[in-house]
């Protein structure tokens, strides 16, 4: 029999804790996302986290560490090479990633791949850049509704996103465009790790406003995963938020998608209260997308605090045999310059009731020690070519 009947990996999306030490290669010497929004909300108050050892794995001047914290606590390390969100949770399924997904931050789209996506879809594209999606559709929302033109635009992320007006382009419409765009840059010269259909409603500047009905079309992992082990071995794999998209699908036994992160919690809470037999994956989005890329670190501070009560209220929900284990999948420093994610390590938080310790697991030099646990619980073999080891005889 396994240890834990069932398993929850929440992962607060670009919640890092500190510079890793190649960070100046990527430009990310001094990010620290935990301990600048500490330093700069100082009224921050996560009592939750700080059971679970959160201050114990970051001191932070305003906030003591727990004598006796609640679980285990840890830090982790990245091995691939990268800092963006699919990089990091296929990490923590196994997947070592040697070569980064292409970005086109700095100069927009090539001109051959925008002329080759104008004539496939039979739309001239407008915007090419890297924007933020709520400043891009005020500068060129009306432009599209007037004219059928195609607002395609980037981020500091490896991604292509595609704006259209459900009431004039389509949602149909708007997801055969980007299928398109997702069979184009499957191209090596031209590979962004995900197309994003961003639908919106609105006819006016001041009036749109982006709707749910967004779709994610990601490269597949790379190799087999721990989802995958689960999978055929006949356990649960129940994702919430932005894992099926991660992930394309592959693994995923269930998936529930989530409007915002507050809701995301809501459904672990949900999901908790129901018998499975395995995983529930959850990834929270709205740290990074909301504040990391806009740089508030305000907002982010009142979404962990938002996050911390939502916690309380699932801890309460947990059985004996849960194991919960809190992390992240890079970092996102809303006062560090830019609006590109930062190379950091992550948190490691480790709770369940039935734990008899608590304590440090110290630096792990791979997030892959989250899958390789799971799998190790549950009895199933890493596939081949996965990287990873278990806290399992750690945890008390």
């Amino acid at each position: 029999m396994e240890r834990f009947h069932r398993i929850f990996v929440i992962v607060l999306d670009s919640l890092g804790i500190g510079a890793m030490e190649d960070a100046a290669q990527f430009g990310d010497e001094g990010a620290d996302t935990l301990g600048h929004i500490a330093e700069t909300v100082p009224g921050l108050s996560l009592p939750n986290l700080a059971r679970l050892g959160i201050w114990n794995i970051h001191p932070c001047m305003h906030e003591a560490a727990q004598e006796k914290p609640a679980g285990y606590y840890g830090v982790l390390k990245e091995r691939s090479n990268g800092k963006d969100t699919m990089t990091g949770h296929w990490e923590m399924m196994g997947i070592y990633t040697t070569k980064p997904f292409k970005t086109f931050t700095e100069t927009g789209f090539p001109d051959e791949l925008i002329k080759e996506l104008e004539e496939r879809t039979g739309h001239k594209v407008i915007g090419n850049k890297s924007a933020s999606g709520t400043e891009i559709l005020e500068e060129l929302g009306e432009e599209e509704v007037a004219t059928g033109h195609m607002i395609v635009y980037t981020s500091a992320d490896s991604v292509l996103q595609i704006c259209g007006n459900e009431e004039t382009f389509g949602l149909e419409e708007l997801y055969r465009c980007c299928e398109i765009a997702r069979e184009l840059t499957m191209k090596e010269e031209w590979k962004v790790g995900r197309v994003i259909a961003r639908p919106y409603v609105g006819k006016k500047k001041g009036e749109f406003v982006r709707t749910s009905n967004r779709h994610d079309y990601a490269v597949k992992p790379s190799g087999l995963t721990v989802l995958d082990a689960l999978k055929q071995a006949g356990y649960d794999v129940i994702s919430i938020g932005k894992i099926k998209d991660i992930f394309a699908g592959e693994g995923i036994t269930e998936a529930v998608k989530s409007k915002s992160s507050v809701q995301g919690m809501e459904q672990t809470a949900e999901t908790a209260e129901r018998d499975f037999h395995g995983l529930c994956f959850v990834n929270l989005v709205d740290f990074d997308a909301l504040w990391g890329h806009r740089r508030n670190p305000e907002g982010y501070a009142g979404e962990l605090e938002h996050f911390d009560k939502k916690l309380g209220q699932l801890l309460d929900l947990l059985r004996e045999d849960d194991l919960l284990m809190i992390t992240a999948d890079h970092g996102n420093d809303p006062t560090f310059k830019g609006t590109d994610h930062t190379r950091e390590k992550v948190p490691l938080l480790v709770y369940s009731q039935s734990l008899g310790g608590a304590g440090s697991l110290g630096e792990q030099d791979t997030f892959a020690v989250i899958g390789a646990t799971i799998a190790e619980n549950f009895h199933v073999k890493m596939p081949e070519g996965t990287i990873g080891h278990s806290l399992i005889s750690f945890i008390e």
